[in-house]
């Protein structure tokens, strides 16, 4: 009974993964000095301490590149190293000692299958916390305070509540003309106006400034103001000043959460989200794809040699980056659903890499 893992499939995985990682560690390396030197004057301009910048920004910087241009890290190792081997006639050696083309594909996933799982972890799980941090140091550090630029917001709070501002001063944590509507079915019950409205932190509400409420019921309206009112309601400063950016802190069951309640607030970061969302399940898919297709191009000697094929695989790799960030463009532009567009790039490069392999044999 011949074993399952064969010293040739060790032999291979071992190529693969240690060339996977050598290659992250070279370019990172390369993209942080890079780095620093474009963002140095931000540092001393911020007087950003030199701990923070190593642990709360680069250690935190690290996982979100590698997650960002994983796919070129894995076509560029399985071009580079079949490569190697082909050009050292080790491909053709196996080949022709009775294993098949399909059964060499065999380590190729195992490994790929790894990294993919690896990814999949990170993008759920550990990389949003890492992001939180590094979000935290860019927005004290690096880029300009954010402004909110809302106007006539709409949120709809509870199945029967709907909150409207007219504006939000992010600043002072302030909104202006605010209104809340609960409803009975179609029939409204009550309706409360005012004409601001300030997030109190140590309630954890809002203070209502010349406020009026009217009640309607059967019995006909009653009308009640005031000129202050603490009240508690189902949204928080910080989600009104919140960025587009910030559902890549979330975990995955925070994601899932947000998008839930961006869903009946019928708000349109709900798209970011996800976008966010599938993004991270998208792309640890893409190893699977990108290996097939770097072991169809790079399995055979070419006259351009190992140059040739990185060169190849270089393009394709940006090729299907750039098909996944455009793909978010049919997000915004509701040509296509999110599950659909980012999950685009990968259905075309199926067909690519399935018609790669059926040609790489021959």
């Amino acid at each position: 009974m011949k074993p399952a893992i064969t010293i040739i499939d060790r032999y291979i995985i071992r190529k693969f993964i240690t060339t996977y990682f050598f290659a992250i560690l070279l370019i990172i390396g390369i993209v942080i000095i890079f780095d620093i030197s474009e963002k140095i004057d931000d540092f001393v301009a911020k007087e950003a301490p030199l701990k923070a910048i190593v642990i709360n920004y680069y250690l935190n910087f690290i996982p979100y590149f590698i997650n960002m241009f994983s796919p070129l890290f894995v076509f560029i190792t399985v071009i580079f190293f079949t490569s190697k081997l082909a050009a050292t006639s080790e491909i053709i050696a196996m080949l022709s000692g009775g294993l098949s083309f399909n059964r060499l594909m065999r380590p190729y996933f195992i490994s790929a299958f790894v990294i993919a799982l690896v990814s999949l972890l990170l993008n759920l799980f550990v990389i949003p916390p890492a992001n939180k941090n590094r979000l935290a140091f860019e927005a004290q550090y690096m880029k300009k305070s954010y402004h909110n630029l809302n106007r006539n917001i709409h949120f709809q709070l509870e199945p029967d509540h709907f909150i409207y501002m007219e504006s939000f001063r992010n600043w002072d944590k302030t909104a202006i003309r605010l209104t809340l509507e609960q409803f009975e079915g179609n029939r409204m019950v009550s309706k409360l106006s005012a004409e601001s409205a300030s997030w109190d932190s140590t309630l954890m509400g809002w203070k209502l400034y010349n406020y009026y409420i009217r009640y309607i019921d059967d019995e006909g309206e009653r009308l009640k103001q005031g000129y202050t009112k603490d009240t508690i309601l189902d949204i928080t400063a910080e989600e009104l000043i919140q960025r587009k950016g910030a559902v890549e802190a979330l975990n995955y069951f925070e994601l899932n959460q947000e998008i839930e309640k961006l869903k009946m607030r019928g708000d349109d970061r709900v798209k970011f989200a996800l976008i966010q969302k599938n993004t991270r399940l998208a792309v640890p898919f893409s190893a699977f794809i990108l290996t097939l297709m770097g072991v169809s191009l790079s399995s055979k000697r070419r006259r351009g040699g190992i140059g040739l094929n990185i060169g190849i695989g270089v393009a394709l790799s940006f090729t299907y980056i750039l098909f996944l960030r455009f793909s978010e463009m049919f997000v915004h532009g509701d040509v296509l659903s999110p599950a659909i567009a980012l999950w685009l790039p990968n259905m075309v490069f199926v067909v690519v890499a399935a018609t790669l392999y059926w040609v790489a044999p021959k």
